[in-house]
């Protein structure tokens, strides 16, 4: 009961508002919720310092060297002036040393740093030092009253926070918060952070208490001990991510209903042993047999299925749809765009087009009297597969039977869009979810560590691989020479052209001075373009894709649209325009529109010269491989995991410390820890496990995201 009082004590004093710190007061709140998101006590407690720096350590201005980064000086103001005008307006100090002098330049908040600055004044001044026009400076210094006293002493590592330019102008800079912080971590007492780690994980890994760890995350009192807080709060980041997961999975596993299908039978049969077009790798094999394990057990299937593009995905789902159908079920694939569901329909109803088994496509474009003729024979269970968008989650599409439902690029659609399509059927539906985007093992443990998951790691035989190589725009002549040698020999090619973001208007303009750009390398009546992008009616789209399916077209030129399912194995070439502007992932489905077919296929990546550092090191990747988890595995690592398409947007990555990429031991230890805690008590009911139920219970449905179902 005690424990309990302590809890509620806990949640008052941390919860509670900002401006009710000393120091903070309403003005100060209101910016510090506006430009910080700090709205509580615990939000201040978890904004950590980026850096700190030792007060003692005080440099004189003429040992600066210009390779140095953050530097501590100590001198007196000799002037202050305003110069310029306009955008151009700055305030520029000159502070002096027995050393030597530099500039202190501000461009905002001037009117501020002209009331608190004057000539003569001593003061002690924290920044990032850089040269301009030869003149040493530092800009938006952090600043305060120097006094001697204030070097000498006993080493201490003061806190410097993350903040704002509007923050430091109302005198909330770094080294300001870390005041406030102050002020907070005194008015804290142990029992405000109770310890949420069973004692045993505390112990084998030497981590400091909850409290403790606060206190020298923040105020360190040697490198060591902030090394060891820092350890120690990032293991528990990963550690309850992947507890909370690892419960939800055990909580399906335990609980949900789950149709049964207890047989292979004779349309799976017939189909494996007499249609199915070639022999199945041994990836598919292994993937094939874990969805049947799945969907015998009697409860539901939650799993995800990853495969590089032209890995075989589509086939296991057919396969598992013949299962359903074999047990008496219906089964539903849906895709996220017209062009893929009508792909996947014209492919499945070809290589079923022998069989028993009915199959139909319901897009938004499906004609009315079709409509009324699909949903009568889903409800009557005439229909045994539906291929589908979005249409197929409308409150009229209703399934006799629904045994299993297929998603495919699962991150197009939402959570809430998923659950109606659950609800279609009185026991829930088997799930499989497919994506073409690999997804790094380190994002799979913490992302999708509630679903089981399923890789197909290999690639069809004949396949090979694609040639890829990086030139720049002078030598856009030789590229179209190479066009058109492959248009010779009776191949295809894609032409494709980035999205700008901030503009549709501009992404039309950039569009059209491409095609128009090509027409003139390729001119009619010699060779013949279809354009294709977001803006045209999807009647337009469809006849100009038709058109390059039907090889009536020898160049498709396009912004990102045909990224996801597009099949033309004819296609042998893919030019990527202003490659520089596409993040890897990107690039790698771009790419994967080509080598569909056995002919050796390319890509080209053109840019301007100009390019970043991390752009050169993006294209260098994408030249090196074709090796989709590779390719996921750096793009992690270049861009982390926030940005990464494919990812669940979620509280659980937003991590406050630990990183997916440098923290991969933690993240592993974490995982195991979680794993062992759980084989031994699945409830958390043991006395040593109390603590952390009571955390977890306090936290639950503070994290903004759902299971897949």
């Amino acid at each position: 009961m005690l424990q309990i009082c302590h809890i509620q004590f806990d949640a008052q004093i941390l919860s509670s508002p900002i401006e009710f710190l000393k120091g903070v007061g309403p003005l100060r709140g209101d910016l510090l919720k506006k430009e910080l998101q700090l709205f509580t006590f615990k939000d201040l407690l978890d904004h950590f310092p980026i850096r700190h720096i030792d007060k003692t350590m005080v440099m004189t201005i003429g040992s600066i060297q210009s390779n140095q980064d953050y530097i501590q000086v100590a001198g007196i103001i000799q002037s202050v002036q305003l110069i310029g005008q306009n955008r151009a307006k700055r305030l520029v100090a000159e502070l002096k040393d027995a050393t030597g002098s530099m500039d202190l330049v501000w461009f905002q908040g001037i009117s501020w740093i002209q009331k608190n600055i004057q000539v003569g004044q001593a003061l002690l001044v924290y920044g990032k030092a850089g040269y301009f026009n030869g003149s040493l400076q530092i800009t938006h210094p952090e600043m305060e009253t120097y006094t001697p006293a204030k070097a000498g002493g006993k080493a201490f590592l003061e806190p410097i926070y993350p903040s704002t330019e509007k923050l430091k102008a109302k005198a909330l800079g770094g080294r300001q918060l870390g005041k406030l912080s102050y002020t907070l971590l005194e008015a804290l007492q142990e029992r405000d952070l109770p310890e949420n780690l069973p004692p045993a994980i505390l112990q084998a890994y030497r981590f400091p208490s909850r409290f403790e760890a606060y206190r020298q995350i923040h105020f360190p009192q040697s490198e060591a001990a902030y090394q060891k807080a820092l350890a120690r709060l990032k293991f528990e980041e990963l550690f309850i991510a992947q507890l909370r997961l690892a419960l939800i999975k055990l909580e399906r596993h335990r609980y949900s209903r789950g149709v049964v299908f207890k047989q292979v039978g004779e349309q799976f049969n017939t189909f494996y042993h007499t249609y199915l077009p070639f022999e199945l790798t041994g990836a598919q094999k292994r993937v094939l047999k874990e969805i049947r394990q799945d969907m015998g057990q009697g409860r539901q299937m939650n799993r995800l299925l990853q495969g590089d593009v032209g890995s075989g995905k589509t086939m296991v789902a057919l396969l598992s749809m013949l299962l359903a159908v074999d047990n008496g079920f219906q089964a539903s694939l849906m895709a996220p765009t017209e062009i893929l569901a009508a792909q996947h329909y014209e492919g499945i109803a070809q290589l079923l087009k022998d069989m028993p088994v009915k199959t139909a496509l319901l897009t938004g474009s499906t004609k009315a009297a079709a409509r009324r003729k699909i949903l009568k024979e889903l409800a009557d269970g005439e229909l045994d597969l539906l291929i589908g968008t979005h249409a197929v989650l409308e409150d009229p599409v209703q399934f006799k039977q629904l045994g299993l439902a297929i998603i495919d690029e699962q991150h197009r659609f939402g959570v809430a869009q998923r659950a109606r399509l659950w609800k279609k059927a009185t026991i829930p539906p088997h799930v499989l979810v497919m994506t073409a985007t690999p997804i790094p093992r380190t994002l799979a443990m913490t992302a999708y560590g509630d679903l089981d998951y399923s890789i197909i790691d290999e690639l069809p035989p004949g396949r090979q691989p694609i040639t890829t190589v990086h030139r720049y725009d002078y030598a856009r002549a030789s590229v179209m020479d190479f066009i058109k040698e492959e248009i010779q020999k009776g191949r295809q090619a894609y032409c494709i052209f980035p999205l700008i973001e901030e503009s549709e208007k501009l992404d039309l303009e950039n569009l059209m001075r491409g095609y128009e750009n090509i027409k003139a390398f390729f001119p009619e009546p010699r060779y013949w373009i279809s354009m294709v992008h977001g803006k045209m009616p999807p009647a337009q789209k469809e006849a100009n894709m038709q058109r390059f399916i039907k090889k009536e077209t020898q160049i498709m030129v396009a912004t990102t649209v045909i990224e996801v399912g597009v099949n033309v194995p004819n296609a042998s070439v893919m030019i990527i325009e202003s490659a520089e502007k596409f993040g890897l992932s990107q690039l790698h489905q771009l790419r994967g529109r080509v080598g569909r077919g056995s002919e050796k296929s390319f890509c080209i990546l053109l840019t301007g010269a100009q390019l970043t550092n991390e752009a050169r090191e993006r294209l260098k990747i994408m030249c090196a491989t074709n090796d989709g988890f590779l390719i996921a595995e750096k793009d992690l690592e270049l861009r982390g995991p926030g940005d990464i398409e494919g990812t669940r947007q979620s509280g659980l990555l937003n991590f406050k410390l630990a990183d997916l990429v440098r923290d991969k031991q933690w993240l592993d230890a974490a995982k195991q820890e979680s794993a062992k805690l759980l084989e031994t008590d699945p409830d958390l009911a043991l006395q040593e496990n109390n603590a952390l139920k009571i955390y977890l219970q306090a936290q639950k449905g503070k994290l903004a995201w759902s299971k897949i179902s």
